[in-house]
């Protein structure tokens, strides 16, 4: 390792480049560990998620910032980048460059895209013609699927506009690939600082980006199978009411709740009705149909004067006048956000159950659910 990493560089002098050389040495020796692995397990699961982690991570970051000192090593690295994961390189990141820059991509023939080319080509040849099964059968299906992931991460990291994820766990094996709109306004700036370069204004999301396709369909498919059954609706509503009535014993007097989204089932406003009756309760919905829903199931309260609708996406700024806010498990936003930068002087937070803060009670452990309360 010492003497990989003294030929490393980032192209930068002085005490940066020092700094970062040992984490741009691991990068190269994982690279070589996944080497090791396709000749000693060539499984499709193996060789699809190699694909798409390497593509994301090692390949992503050597784009941006290349891991040698000497063209020459950085060539020999993107050849053997190219040859392990089936991708060449130059093609990798004149794409990826021309989308960091906003612009269409033309295809630019170079010497440094002719070769890897061939050397893809060469090894794609050899699997065939040596070991013709495992190519149709393994290296095909576990490519094909490879690609289809990095297609589904690129997508969710834009679908609707540039999107941060910010769970430890992902940023630790994605090396902090997850602070995607950090890296898309510094995209020079090494992985390792880009938790220290927050973009508070970006969108962000409970899923990271090959899983965030239930950002949408879960929790929702989820609450309209709720919607459907009686037996459900009772089974939420107990739960839930268990947990708020002990975290609302905690709370000073509460005259003024607000409760964002909730308007699909409006479990939380029905339970807040009936723990807080001196409060008034507002539901902050950007669903106008289902503010509608939640009009009719909450008539009977919403004739005393006690509940207010109003059809808004969430924003900090306006839930100052609140006592008592409440985000939903489904939150549209930065979670890490509220906690860190409560926007009331009480607010409750609907959360998985490994993610305890504060004051917290757990709703259902077939829900994997709890609520944590957090306080200024």
């Amino acid at each position: 390792m010492a003497g990989l990493t003294a030929s490393l560089s980032f192209g930068f002098a002085g005490r940066e480049t020092r700094r970062y050389l040992q984490w741009d040495a691991l990068m190269v020796a994982l690279s070589a560990a996944y080497g090791v692995l396709l000749l000693t397990a060539p499984t499709v699961p193996v060789i699809a998620l190699g694909v798409w982690w390497n593509s994301n991570t090692i390949s992503h970051n050597f784009i941006h910032r290349p891991f040698f000192r000497g063209r020459m090593v950085n060539f020999l690295f993107a050849a053997y980048l190219s040859v392990l994961l089936g991708i060449p390189q130059s093609l990798w990141r004149d794409r990826h460059l021309a989308h960091h820059a906003g612009i269409s991509r033309r295809l630019r023939i170079s010497r440094e895209l002719v070769i890897e080319v061939a050397l893809v080509l060469s090894l794609w040849g050899v699997m065939a013609v040596e070991a013709p099964w495992f190519f149709v059968l393994a290296y095909l299906p576990g490519y094909a699927a490879g690609l289809g992931l990095c297609a589904l991460h690129g997508y969710y990291e834009h679908a609707r506009d540039t999107t941060s994820h910010y769970g430890k766990l992902y940023n630790i094996l994605l090396f902090n690939d997850g602070y995607h709109a950090e890296h898309h306004a510094n995209p020079g700036l090494h992985w390792t600082r880009l938790p220290g370069s927050r973009v508070h204004a970006a969108r962000a999301s409970a899923w990271p980006p090959p899983l965030r396709w239930m950002e949408g369909f879960g929790l929702e498919a989820l609450e309209r199978i709720v919607m459907k059954s009686r037996v459900l609706q009772r089974f939420v509503l107990r739960n839930h009411s268990q947990a708020f009535r002990k975290l609302c014993a905690e709370l000073p007097r509460i005259e003024r709740v607000g409760i964002v989204g909730g308007g699909l089932f409006p479990r939380t406003a029905l339970i807040l009705a009936e723990l807080l009756p001196a409060a008034r309760i507002t539901i902050i919905d950007g669903s106008r149909e289902n503010l509608d829903r939640a009009r009719k199931l909450l008539d009977a309260t919403a004739e005393q004067g006690r509940v207010d609708f109003v059809h808004a996406l969430y924003a900090e700024t306006a839930c100052g006048a609140y006592d008592l806010l409440v985000i939903p498990l489904a939150f549209d936003g930065d979670r890490a956000a509220i906690y860190s930068r409560l926007p009331a002087n009480a607010v409750i937070v609907h959360d998985w159950i490994w993610r305890r803060r504060g004051a917290s009670r757990i709703v259902s452990i077939a829900l994997l659910k709890r609520l944590n309360l957090v306080r200024r």
